[in-house]
C-alpha cells in the first residue's frame, strides 16, 4: 500500500489514500530458510487496449493463455485503480482463470469480476494445500470487495467472544480477539451468532450494552451521593444484573462471568434444553408470543453448543505433522512438505528432507512453543476450520497424517512418511 498523497481542489489541499497493489506480501508459512525455493513469485499480466470492456477481456485472456501455467496457485484481481478487488485458488490456475471467460458463463460472480479487471496476478504454490491456506490468508488480510460483498456463496468467519471488562460480556468479533477472555471459532452464521450472544447475555444476565458505559459497582467509592438510572430497561426487565449502576455487586457479576465462561468451555449443562422447559411451560400458560420466542433462542443455542463442541474436539488434537507431495514442475520439483500442526490448526511448514538435524532443530522450537510466545509460528484457529474441511473431502489423505508427542517420535514417523528427492 503506498503512502498518502495530495492533490488540489479549489486551491486547497486534500489528503487523499491511494490502495495501489504492489504485491501480496510474505507468506508466514514459508518462513522457514529450508522452504525457501518454495518462496511464493508474484507475477502479473495487464490490459493494454482499454477501447472497450470487449477488448480488455480479449487481451487478458490471450494472456492467460500465454503465460499463465497448469499449476497450483492464487490469483488476484485488479480493478482499473490498481486495487486488489477478489481473490482466488486452484489446483490448476491457468484452467480456472480461463474459465472467467467463457463464451456460455453466466455465473454472477465471473460477470462481476470480468467487468472491473483490468489485470491479474498469481502466485505459484506447490500443492492445492498450500494454495488454500494461502488464499485463506490473502482474504483476511486484505478483505478484497468481491470476496466479502455481496458474494452470495460467501460466508464470512465470526467469532463468539466472552471479554471486554471490566464487566465482561458475550460478543462477536470478526477476527481471534486476543483480549477475550475466551475465544471461540471460526464460525459461519453470523446472524445467528450475533442473536445467540444477545440470548447469552440475556441468560446469564450479562450487559450488551456499549464498552464506553462506565460499570460503576457498589463496592466502588463515588464523589456525589446521586441516584443511578440504567442505560437500558434490561435491569428493570431482571434480564441484566445492570453493573452500570451503582447498588450492583461485582462479586455477583463475577460469579455470573464465571459460570458463563464455564459453558464456552463446555462445562455445564444445555441451555438449550432449559429454555425448551420454558417454552412448554409459557405454552401452558397460553404466552404463545413468548413460547415461540423461547423456541427460537433454544434452537440458535443448540445450533451454536454443536458448533463449538466440534471446535473443542478439534482443538484437543495434539501435535501433529503432515506429509503433502509437492505438485512438481519447474519451480516445484517432487518433493515433500511437511506441515506442524496443532490444536487441529497449521502452525508452520518445513521441507521434507534427509536432514534430520534441521528438521529435528526446528520440531523443538515448535513443540516448545505450546507454552511459550513464538511470533514465528501462525496461530492455528486461523485454518482449524480450512483443516477440518480438507480432511472431510479427502480422507485417504489422513494417511500422511501423524500425531506426535516428542522430538524422537516425530523424527522415527517422518522416516516413515513418503520420502522425495
Amino acid at each position: 500500500m503506498e503512502a498518502p498523497e495530495s492533490f488540489k481542489t479549489d486551491n486547497k489541499a486534500v489528503a487523499k489514500w491511494t490502495e495501489s497493489f504492489v504485491d501480496f506480501g510474505p507468506d508466514g508459512l514459508f518462513s522457514d530458510k529450508s522452504l525457501n525455493k518454495h518462496s511464493p513469485m508474484l507475477a502479473r499480466i495487464d490490459a493494454t487496449d482499454l477501447k472497450s470492456t470487449a477488448s480488455i477481456q480479449k487481451e487478458l485472456k490471450s494472456l492467460v493463455q500465454q503465460f499463465v501455467p497448469y499449476t497450483p496457485g492464487v490469483y488476484g484481481i485488479l480493478d482499473p485503480l490498481n486495487r486488489l478487488i477478489y481473490v482466488g485458488k486452484s489446483k490448476a490456475l491457468r484452467a480456472r482463470l480461463l474459465s472467467y471467460f467463457l463464451p456460455g458463463a453466466t455465473d454472477e460472480k465471473a460477470g462481476q469480476i470480468l467487468k472491473q479487471a483490468r489485470a491479474i496476478v498469481w502466485e505459484t504454490q506447490p500443492n492445492e494445500f498450500a494454495a488454500l491456506l494461502r488464499e485463506q490468508s490473502l482474504i483476511r488480510t486484505w478483505q478484497p470487495t468481491l470476496n466479502v460483498i455481496g458474494m452470495p456463496n460467501r460466508s464470512q468467519p465470526a467469532y463468539l467472544n466472552i471479554g471486554r471488562g471490566p464487566a465482561e460480556s458475550f460478543y462477536v468479533s470478526r477476527q481471534w480477539d486476543t483480549r477475550a477472555s475466551i475465544c471461540r471459532g471460526p464460525l459461519y452464521g453470523s446472524t445467528k451468532l450475533f442473536r445467540a450472544a444477545e440470548v447469552l447475555n440475556r441468560y446469564f444476565l450479562l450487559r450488551d450494552c456499549s464498552t464506553k458505559t462506565p460499570m460503576l459497582f457498589s463496592d466502588q467509592l463515588t464523589l456525589f451521593d446521586l441516584p443511578e438510572r440504567a442505560g437500558c430497561l434490561r435491569a428493570d426487565l431482571g434480564t441484566c444484573l445492570a453493573p452500570c449502576l451503582a447498588d450492583s455487586a461485582r462479586a455477583e457479576y463475577r460469579a455470573q462471568e464465571e459460570i458463563a465462561r464455564a459453558w464456552m468451555r463446555g462445562e455445564s449443562a444445555n441451555i438449550h434444553e432449559e429454555l425448551l422447559a420454558q417454552m412448554q411451560t409459557a405454552i401452558d400458560r397460553t404466552q404463545f408470543e413468548r413460547a415461540s420466542r423461547l423456541q427460537q433462542d433454544a434452537a440458535i443455542l443448540k445450533w451454536l453448543q454443536g458448533k463449538l463442541k466440534q471446535l473443542q474436539k478439534a482443538s484437543c488434537n495434539p501435535p501433529s505433522l503432515y506429509w503433502v507431495e509437492t505438485s512438481g514442475g519447474s519451480r516445484f520439483p517432487k518433493s515433500g512438505i511437511l506441515y506442524l500442526m496443532r490444536s487441529g490448526g497449521v502452525q508452520h511448514a518445513v521441507a521434507h528432507s534427509n536432514n534430520a538435524k534441521g528438521i529435528r532443530e526446528t520440531l523443538e522450537r515448535w513443540l516448545r512453543a505450546d507454552k511459550e510466545v513464538e511470533l514465528q509460528f501462525c496461530r492455528p484457529h486461523e485454518s482449524l476450520g480450512l483443516v477440518a474441511t480438507w480432511f472431510q473431502k479427502n480422507p485417504s489423505l489422513r494417511k500422511n497424517y501423524v500425531q506426535v508427542s516428542s522430538v524422537d517420535e516425530a523424527l522415527e514417523k517422518c522416516s516413515k512418511l513418503p520420502m522425495s528427492g
